[in-house]
This record gives structure tokens, C-alpha cells and sequence, in this order.
């Protein structure tokens, strides 16, 4: 059936509401289009997000254990990916920083060359910028002074800085918690009160400072007629009348996220489809599609390079400081400790300890059964020779109130890969398995600081633990997987977010991101969607042809 004559039931579905998704909300609907955004996760407001994260039902996400929360912990052999799952995606438990990163990461990668990225993003991150309420922030806690007195004592205290962040921050003379009407978008949007300084943004901000997605893009888009579908999960993607490269539409069927037994399973229609699902959801996404049959053409560079953002993730803990190292916002500041190692103070909301759970003494060395000993060697001589004190360090309670936990990032290349396999222990179906060589556990410069942040402090250095057992390093940054190329040889996307063989299909999250950030990467992945979108016509002009296009550069 030729499309003019169809009835479709939108222009175009959207999977995934996140920084991408959110994005291409709006900016589909400001030119007319008939938006719908499907999203797997419920929507949360200031009166049902937990208070502290030991409320586990409604923080953490593993519906087939009924948490239906919005925080999740994906485990691979390689690394573990800590993401969120929510109507505004990762916005509802992302740490607000909003940093740009240094021009040379647009010389590497499978992106090198596509275009002009030097010239042409700072005008979408300037968008970005101003749709997030990005502003410095002005709320120092007690972690974001120790961080400073280390680097003055460390030697780098001239690269001390106070993060960018996208947080209503009370004017001058504004009382903290003043609640007033839209400060962003002319009366637009949705009052908002000003930041407190409790440390809560990761667990969901319960006061309407933090600038979630469903307060500015997705919000807007909902006021030009955009429809979010929350708990529902997209299942299955064909083309409508058996025109493989989707030059007629797609079917797009889904189920409600939750149900066990009644799924509900519904079909929409649309002209034009743009997966937004993260980068760990898009790849899971595309690669049942691609295997099951629903979109064959796919590129098989579906799953490379994948990165962590070069990060691991120290601390130290002081046990009963007078100081609530709670206090301020998630990440207020951030320190540089050489050209490639950037490192910020993050914190939990005073209660939120159940990450303490996976905290224990800082221990370096080479990954392997070597750092195995040496953690335990560590911890017998510390539980002997001061056992309450360590009982004390290793216990979680009052563990947000009493750390500093210190996020480091690299920008030095570095990737894994994804595959689609059928797992040892579990025969029956297929899952995203991490492939590669591994990325590295721990940064011994990192760890130096750590020590020397413990000694200013008087407290104690710590380790995640399951990168010491499992050699495993931890990120709330994956990014690539549907990378950014020349062609379906390279990559799954070119440069203006087209899949490679499929018509008006789109990808805008931060699996296109195709170079380690080495800063937190929302700011980016937003700049990048505001890039693509771009690119699309008003729908009084839209001619429903739009096809991925083979670049003559040649990558290295």
C-alpha cells in the first residue's frame, strides 16, 4: 500500500525516552510531526521517589523481582553497568554534571572526518546547555572542600573546578527550597523549587530543582501533543508491507513492562521510527530484531566498540566525622590530576548507604588472584590489628554521610565489544555477552590520589569489590555499540543518525557516541540528538526518503 494512502497511527515512534528520545520529542513535535514515545519504565514524581535507597522497590529496576525502581546494575564479564530506567530515562538518577568534552575526541573514532564536529557543536551544545538550565554550580560541600585542599596538596589545585550542572540554584538573595514559577521556558514550563543541597540527586530529586528530562523536552513535547506510553516495552520492529528497508513504515508491537500474564500486547504504526533505548537497551533491542529476522539488515558492527569512559570508581570513608559529607550536590566539583585523568567528588544522600555494601580497603597492584591475596592480606592485618575500627570502615550504615566516593575518568581510547549469545549457564535464549580485551580495574593514579585524599581527611582509602574479585571495573557511562561511521562496515549509524539500511530509521542515544568522553557524557549525547534532529525537515516537507549515506573518508 503506498503511503499515501495509509493510515499510520503516528509519524514516529520513538523508543526510549531518555537524552535522545527526549530530544527528538520535542523537536519532531515543534515541526508538526505526530510524536509517540514508548518507554519502558513508570514515571516518577516528587511524591512517590524513595527516600534513601535502602527502599529497594522503588530505586532499584528488576521487574522479574518485583523492584520496580529506576536505578539498575547490568553485570558482564567485562564491566558493570549501572543505568536508569524511567519516563526522562537517565535523568531521574544521573548526577546532573554537564561537562564538555575536549575537541580531540572528535579525532578518534569511527566519527573522525564525517564532519566538521569542531564547527558545528558548539552551536547544539549551546541549545543543550540552555534547554538543561545548565549554570555553574554554586553549592559546595564539605566533600568539594577536601577535594580542593588534596589538590592543593597534590600539586593540581590550579585545575580545581566547580562542576556545570543542570540544577535550579537559588538566585542571589533567594532563600534555598523557594519554590517559583517556570525560571527556563517564558511560563512554559512547570514551577520549579530551588536545590537544597541534600545530595539527592541520584536517587531521584523529591524537591523539583534537578533538571529532569520530563521538566524541560519531554515536558514541552507533551504540550505540542506528544504521547508517552510509560511500562511499555517495545518487543518487535518490521517493516509494513513487506518492503525490507522500511521505505513503507514499520509495525512497532509492544507489551506492558510489568504484567506477567495479561500482556497486553498492542501494534502501532508509523512513517518514521528513532531508537532511543541507551546504549545497552538499543543494542539488546537491535540485536534480537536483527537475529529474530524483524530488521535483518542491521549492520553486523551492531555491538563494537563499546566503551566505559575509562572510569573506576574509589572513595575514602572517614567513620564518625563531624562533617556530612551528604551535603551539597551529587557532583559539585572535579579536579584534573594529569592531561588524561579527570577525577570528581560524588556523593549519596545522607541514608542512602547500601553502596557502602560494595566498598572495601583501597587495594592495588595487578588484577588477578595476586590483588585477591593482597585485599585479603590487607583486610586480616586491619580486622587484627584494628577490629573495630574496621568492622566500623566495612559496615554501610552511615556510609553516604561519612564518604567521599571519587569517579574517575580517562580520555584515552579503549573499547569491548557486545554479542549476542546464548549464555553457558542458561541455554534457552540469547544475551548481550561482553567480548575483548579487558579494561583496566583500576588506575594506579587514581589510587594515589585516593591515598593522599584519605591522609588530608583522616580516613581511609577505599575499593569497589567487585572489582577486586571479579577484575570487573564499574561505569554509569556506556557509550557506542551502534557507533557513528562511514559505512555499515564500520558502524550501524552515519553521521546524521541514519541506520545503515533502512529508510527514516534513527538512532540518538549514547550508543552512536563512537570516543571515550572522559566526562560525563548526557550533555554530549544531548548536543549530538539536537544535532540530528536538525537535519529533518518540518513534517509539510517531508518526504519520507531519508537514507543512510556511505561516506568517501576513509577511517584509519
Amino acid at each position: 500500500m503506498p503511503q499515501a494512502s495509509r493510515h499510520y497511527d503516528f509519524d514516529y515512534i520513538i523508543v526510549g525516552s531518555g537524552f535522545g528520545g527526549s530530544v527528538s520529542a520535542l523537536r519532531l513535535s515543534e515541526k508538526g510531526y505526530r510524536v509517540a514515545v514508548m518507554e519502558m519504565g513508570s514515571r516518577w514524581t516528587s511524591q512517590n521517589l524513595p527516600e534513601t535507597s535502602w527502599s529497594l522497590h522503588r530505586w532499584f529496576w528488576r521487574p522479574s523481582i518485583a523492584l520496580r525502581g529506576f536505578f539498575s546494575m547490568r553485570y558482564f564479564r567485562h564491566v558493570t553497568i549501572l543505568h536508569g530506567c524511567a519516563v526522562g530515562g537517565g535523568s531521574i538518577t544521573y548526577a546532573c554534571t554537564m561537562l564538555r568534552p575536549p575537541d580531540k575526541v572528535w579525532d578518534n573514532g569511527s566519527w573522525k572526518g564525517l564532519a566538521d564536529w569542531k564547527r558545528e557543536m558548539p552551536q547544539h551544545y549551546d541549545t543543550a546547555s540552555r534547554m538543561l538550565g545548565v549554570i555553574e554550580n554554586r553549592i559546595l560541600g564539605p566533600s568539594d572542600r577536601l577535594l580542593q585542599r588534596v589538590a592543593n596538596e597534590a600539586g593540581v589545585g590550579d585545575t580545581f573546578y566547580r562542576t556545570s550542572v543542570a540544577i535550579f540554584q537559588s538566585p542571589e538573595g533567594v532563600p534555598a527550597g523557594t519554590t517559583m514559577s517556570d525560571p527556563f521556558f517564558g511560563g512554559e514550563g512547570p514551577d520549579r523549587t530551588t536545590c537544597k543541597g541534600c545530595g539527592g540527586c541520584m536517587m531521584g530529586c523529591r524537591h523539583g530543582a534537578k533538571n529532569t528530562l520530563d521538566l524541560n523536552y519531554l515536558y514541552l513535547a507533551e504540550k505540542r501533543g506528544a504521547q508517552v506510553f510509560a511500562e511499555t516495552r517495545v518487543v518487535d520492529i518490521r517493516p509494513l508491507d513487506g518492503v525490507k528497508d522500511g521505505g513503507s513504515g514499520y509495525a512497532v508491537e509492544t507489551v506492558d513492562t510489568f504484567s506477567r500474564v495479561r500482556r497486553n500486547r498492542r501494534r502501532f504504526t508509523c512513517r518514521g521510527l528513532v531508537v532511543s533505548a541507551s546504549s545497552l537497551g538499543t543494542m539488546e533491542l537491535l540485536f534480537n530484531l536483527k537475529d529474530k529476522g524483524s530488521l535483518p539488515n542491521i549492520s553486523g558492527q551492531l555491538g563494537r566498540y563499546v566503551r566505559t569512559n575509562s572510569e573506576s570508581l574509589i572513595g575514602v570513608r572517614v567513620p564518625g566525622t563531624t562533617d556530612d559529607l551528604s551535603k551539597g550536590v551529587a557532583i559539585g566539583s572535579g579536579v584534573y590530576i594529569d592531561e588524561h585523568t579527570h577525577i570528581e567528588a560524588v556523593r549519596y544522600p545522607d541514608g542512602s548507604d547500601t553502596m557502602g555494601m560494595l566498598a572495601t580497603i583501597l587495594t592495588g597492584t595487578r588484577p588477578g588472584h595476586g590483588r585477591i591475596g593482597l585485599w585479603l592480606k590487607n583486610l586480616l592485618v586491619s580486622l587484627v590489628t584494628h577490629p573495630i575500627k574496621t568492622i566500623r570502615l566495612l559496615q554501610p550504615f552511615k556510609f553516604a554521610r561519612e564518604s567521599v566516593i571519587l569517579l574517575c575518568m580517562q580520555a584515552l581510547e579503549g573499547h569491548i565489544d557486545m554479542k549476542w549469545q546464548r549464555h553457558i549457564y542458561w541455554p534457552f535464549r540469547k544475551f548481550l555477552v561482553s567480548r575483548g580485551r579487558r579494561v583496566p580495574t583500576f588506575i594506579p593514579a587514581a589510587n594515589e590520589f585516593a591515598e593522599k585524599f584519605a591522609r588530608v581527611a583522616g580516613g581511609t582509602a577505599m575499593s569497589m569489590l567487585p572489582e577486586i574479585l571479579f577484575d570487573v571495573p564499574g561505569t554509569a557511562h556506556c557509550l557506542g555499540g551502534a557507533v557513528i561511521a562511514t559505512s555499515p562496515d564500520l558502524g550501524v549509524i552515519d553521521s546524521r543518525h541514519r541506520v545503515f539500511g533502512y529508510r527514516n530509521m534513527y538512532v540518538c542515544d549514547g550508543s552512536v557516541v563512537a570516543a571515550n568522553l572522559g566526562v560525563n557524557p548526557s550533555l554530549t549525547i544531548t548536543a549530538l540528538a539536537e544535532r540530528a534532529m536538525s537535519y529533518i525537515p518540518p513534517a509539510t516537507q517531508a518526504a519520507w526518503n531519508d537514507v543512510a549515506e556511505m561516506s568517501l573518508h576513509s577511517q584509519p
